[in-house]
């Protein structure tokens, strides 16, 4: 019988490069090890049977290159957030192989802080990291992991200790973390070394496979381009020179010692229902009855700092959340105190929500001219846009969205301050959506709202916001 070599079907067939338009077999540089890298992964994958539920995360660097190779999920983060998202993705959905994969200038830099927690919590994911010593992507500066005299566009006469501190050992800090199970560096200086970098990655996601922790794999990488030196003497250099800064070897390994599914801190799926009884037991406000959702909200609301918009935000979530729906919150603003911009996204959905973040919404709330200018166009047609037409200057189209134009800011003056103005808004929100009931959401102001003064002042606001566009439906709060 005939053997037949081929890439394992966790790698693509063919690989696209956007900039050039074509099919490229490869977008490193000649000798680059994130190749070699990325088969193993791939064929590690492949034999453990896990490549359909494999997710990467790619971050910014030479890494990010991932989602051109692997037929897996993938999802790029922030730079040096690749920890922090691998962790978000692992809790959510246990059952996936995530793999958090980041260069030297990436996760021992800017991403130092989700490393280092990452590890302290133990999370069961494995991260491969690749260290060549520089900035690969960026023109070769200097990196953390730059070793002493090493010349790099900005290091140009040499990496100095008394200037630039000395190069991160990042498997010596995690090391020195209880929670972790397995942490070793390996390198691909030569043939025997990459048998040794195969077991080890192989090792990280059985131990991931089997819930044991927190695995990390340091790669020792030649990179030719930023160390300007051809391929052959990138590799010597690597074992001759780099490996003295930082040497080969298994600096903690508890793999046996683990018990299975040891770190497995959501190994049952989410429960609507015994979310409700783990809410009551622990006699929390929120607890309350659940109501039927008509329609899916994803809502932006913006306006200034200092006007509640994220308070709206979180109200309304609230709301939601109580009624024992799919919920999530997410704020974006600006450095200022107050004055400044500021905008949430707040989904209310019946199933299950896959990102925080709204890019069209079907609702809109502006409480002021600039973030009308902004967000209009992104409404969804046929979408509610809710205007404070006090402080705004312009309409929206009414023609193409719902357009209820509302002195929100007027209305809470009235009430006694212009601080509730947010609340008013969530008054003609829930009437003209029809979402909650009045009551429903007066309950849930009564259980959030703790002062009593604050309390009767949020139900007045809220009744303005209602009153004033439910009169239009032949309704009242």
């Amino acid at each position: 019988m005939a053997k037949v070599f081929e890439k394992p079907a966790s790698f693509y067939s063919e690989f696209e490069r956007k900039s050039a338009g074509g099919k490229k077999t490869t977008h490193y540089c000649p000798g680059c090890g994130h190749g070699n890298v990325h088969k193993m992964i791939a064929e590690a994958l492949e034999d453990l049977g896990v490549a359909e539920r494999s997710v990467f995360v790619s971050p910014v660097g030479c890494s990010v290159f991932g989602y051109y190779y692997f037929n897996s999920g993938n999802v790029q983060s922030a730079h040096g957030r690749a920890p922090a998202v691998a962790t978000g993705i692992k809790r959510t959905n246990p059952r996936a192989i995530v793999i958090s994969y980041q260069g030297d200038g990436d996760l021992a830099a800017i991403g130092t802080a989700e490393t280092i927690h990452a590890a302290n919590r133990g999370e069961n994911i494995s991260v491969f990291f690749i260290n060549n010593a520089i900035y690969g992507m960026t023109g070769g500066q200097m990196a953390p992991t730059t070793m002493i005299g090493q010349r790099t566009t900005t290091t140009p006469r040499g990496r100095a200790e008394v200037v630039h501190g000395n190069p991160i050992r990042v498997c010596e800090l995690l090391a020195t973390l209880p929670a972790p199970t397995y942490i070793t560096r390996v390198a691909l200086g030569n043939s025997k070394q990459i048998m040794q970098t195969r077991k080890a990655i192989r090792k990280a996601l059985q131990n991931q496979i089997e819930g044991k922790g927190y695995s990390f794999v340091e790669i020792l990488s030649p990179c030719p381009t930023g160390w300007k030196m051809d391929p052959t003497d990138a590799r010597e250099h690597l074992v001759t020179v780099m490996e003295e800064v930082f040497p080969l070897g298994v600096f903690k390994d508890r793999s046996d010692e683990v018990e299975a599914n040891a770190w497995d801190r959501t190994s049952e799926p989410f429960d609507v229902a015994k979310r409700h009884e783990y809410l009551q037991a622990m006699q929390t406000p929120l607890s309350l009855d659940p109501v039927e959702l008509p329609l899916d909200l994803n809502c932006k609301f913006a306006g200034f700092g200092g006007q509640g918009i994220l308070t709206l935000g979180l109200f309304l979530a609230q709301i939601g959340m109580k009624a024992g729906h799919q919920v999530s919150w997410f704020p974006a603003y600006g450095p200022e105190m107050r004055g400044g911009t500021a905008n949430c996204s707040v989904n209310i959905c019946r199933s299950r929500i896959g990102a925080p973040t709204v890019e069209h919404p079907n609702v809109l709330v502006v409480m002021n001219q600039p973030s009308l200018e902004m967000f209009e166009k992104d409404v969804r047609d046929g979408g509610w846009i809710f205007v404070d037409s006090g402080i705004c200057t312009s309409e929206p189209d009414a023609k193409r969205l719902k357009v209820t134009m509302l002195p929100a800011t007027e209305l809470a003056d009235q009430v006694g301050t212009a601080k509730v103005a947010n609340v008013v808004m969530l008054g003609a929100i829930c009437a003209a959506t029809g979402i909650f009931s009045a009551d429903y959401v007066k309950d849930t102001l009564r259980v959030i709202v703790k002062k009593r003064d604050l309390l009767e002042m949020n139900l007045r606001a809220f009744a303005a916001g209602w009153d004033a566009v439910a009169a239009r439906r032949g309704q009242r709060s």
